[in-house]
Formats: C-alpha cells, structure tokens, sequence
C-alpha cells in the first residue's frame, strides 16, 4: 500500500472556531515554567495499602519515562506503576503516580529526586491509581511576546469563561504530521500486521479523535454544538453520567447555560448510538465518509462511547505581567486540552 499522504487528513487548525479566528498571536512555552500543570486528585489517598501514590513534580521529564524509572527503583515490574494522565514533557507539572509495594517494605522516596524532580508527597493507599482519576488539572500558563487588541483579548476571555470551549482533541492525539492517522490506515487495511498493544491503542485512539473532531466541528458550523437539540445525548459536567433528551424545555436550557450539562458527540467502536432525529443524522453523515474506520473500530473490539463537545474552563482568571506578558490560571477536567483554551484566543507563534 502506498504512503498516505498527510494533505488527505484535515489538520486542526482548518476546524472551525467558537468565537472566530483570532487575530492576536503569542509565543508559549519559550520555557517550561510557562506551562505548568497541577493534578488534582478525584479521591482521599487512605493513608494505609499495598500501594504508595507519590506526587511529583517534574520539569522536562516524560511521563512514561519516569513511570520505567519508579518501577526500576522499586524493583517492581512496569506494570506495578501507574498514573492517572500523560503529560507535557516540554513543562513542569506535578503528577500522581502509584507503586505497588508490600506494606512490609518502605523506601526512601527523596533518593528519587534530582533537579528535573521533586517528591512532593508519598502516602498509601488501597487501591492503584487508575487513568483519569482526576477531579481536575489545573493550569498557569505564561503567553509572551502578545501581540493583541486587549478590548478584543478581554472579550474572548469572559465569553471562554461564560460558555467554555470546543472539546476538540489536541494535535498531539494524531502524532507528528498526522502519523498516527496514517498508521490506523496501514492497520485497517491489514497492510500493518504486528503492532505492539500500545501503539495500536494509540492509533485506534487517533482515530475515534478525528472522527470526533469532525461532528464537533459540523455543531460549530451549525452554531449549535454548545446547545442541547432534541434527540442529543447529555453528560454531566465532569462526570461520565450520560442521558438522552427528547424535548428541551426550560430545564434542560438553563443546566446547559450554567455549563451544568454538555451535549455529546460519538466516540466510534461496538453498539448503537443513541441518538436520534438531526443530531444522528449529521452524526451518520460523518461515519459515512469513513465507513472503513468504523468497521476497522468494531473489528478491533473497542465500544461505542460518548464526550462532551464542551469543556468547561474552570475559575479562569488572568493578569498581565507586563505590556507583552499574559498569565492564564484556569482548570480542567480529565481529557480536555488547555491548547484548546489558547487556540480561541491566540495563533501561536
């Protein structure tokens, strides 16, 4: 099979916007202190159990790099190590890992530190740490050399914080120059055989993302993907609690205004979506044109699920450093993106 080519799959900055194009444009992570990003654990760690949740803090370190180093120290199998997210390599970020280790046996986790890393807390608990286990991450992130009219930059920012932003998945989902796109192709189409289990999760991953990406981007057009239409599924702010909704009445609009609900669009594999009337027809015009990838999807076991087209920005708040100098604190929730925040207010330089 020949290569793909990289024009064939849209890139994300062609995918429409909630409050236009903007013009204002910014230079971010001219170092990582200027994204920084603090876990927020969604539970109590117990103080007592077979696993130790440590909470680190790292600068220029790769998640699943660090996770091979805890599992090296501990003398335990990589698969003993978990955490609840990837993150960022080019930033500092504090993150909860969990190490299985007998209640018989302590370490002496400060020897783990260096000066990409800092051990910040280490407590038991019952229970391995498992993805998203988050109630929130939360950002402060620096934009500088901002050039930008500020009556404009201050309107994007209310209306961010008034009605959120589009959910999209962010550009590193689909790897550098789309090639994770490309290869979910080579594995659909049987030409790529032997993949390990979790580069084929993450090109199958890839592809649900841009699949998905395409139904929000139709709400954007429509004007409507911040809204609740009959026959939508909903889901609860920062939870995975859905329902449908066939009429929207005055209840359903006011928990959508408040960012109480957000509507949903598919994340594609095995079973039925469950909407109807428009919302399934725009949602099956786009399945469509990648009747392939659905069936490529199903074959490979993964189940149909649903996200929000909505992210909620959480308590942001902004303050200017100086003339050119931009400083955004702003939470949120497991799987949203804060490039996403950023792609409504500036073009990144």
């Amino acid at each position: 099979m020949d290569e793909v080519p990289t024009s064939r799959f849209s890139p994300l900055a062609d995918f429409p916007h909630a409050l236009g194009r903007p013009q204002a444009s910014a230079v971010i992570r001219n170092r990582p202190e200027d994204f920084q990003v603090d876990e927020v654990l969604g539970f109590q760690p117990v103080g007592e159990g077979e696993h130790v949740l440590l909470r680190l803090r790292k600068r220029n370190t790769n998640t699943e790099w660090l996770a091979k180093q805890l599992a090296e120290f501990a003398a335990v199998p990589v698969r003993d190590v978990s955490y609840a997210g990837l993150k960022d390599r080019n930033a500092v970020t504090s993150q909860w890992f969990s190490v299985r280790l007998p209640v018989t046996q302590d370490l002496d986790w400060s020897r783990l530190e260096s000066d990409e890393i800092q051990l910040l807390e280490a407590v038991r608990h019952r229970r391995k740490l498992r993805r998203g286990a988050l109630a929130q991450n939360r950002f402060r992130l620096r934009l500088r050399k901002l050039v930008a009219d500020s009556d404009e930059l201050q309107r994007r920012l209310q209306q961010i914080s008034l009605q959120g932003v589009p959910n999209y998945f962010g550009e590193q989902r689909f790897g550098h120059d789309g090639n994770n796109l490309i290869m979910v192709e080579r594995l659909f189409s049987g030409e790529l055989k032997k993949v390990v289990r979790h580069k084929r999760s993450m090109y199958l991953s890839a592809a649900r993302s841009y699949l998905f990406n395409h139904v929000l981007g139709q709400r954007l057009e429509q004007g409507n993907w911040n809204q609740a239409l009959p026959g939508d599924i909903m889901q609860l702010d920062g939870s995975g609690s859905h329902f449908s909704v066939t009429e929207i009445d005055e209840t359903i609009q006011q928990r959508v205004t408040d960012l109480d609900i957000h509507p949903t669009g598919p994340l594609w594999g095995r079973g039925e979506p469950k909407v109807t009337g428009a919302v399934a027809e725009l949602e099956q015009a786009v399945s469509q044109r990648h009747v392939h990838w659905l069936d490529g999807l199903k074959r490979f076991g993964l189940n149909h699920d649903r996200r929000a087209l909505r992210a909620r920005v959480i308590y942001l708040q902004w303050n200017w450093l100086n003339p050119g100098d931009l400083e955004l604190e702003f939470g949120l929730h497991p799987g949203s993106y804060a490039t996403m925040v950023l792609r409504e207010l500036v073009r990144v330089r």
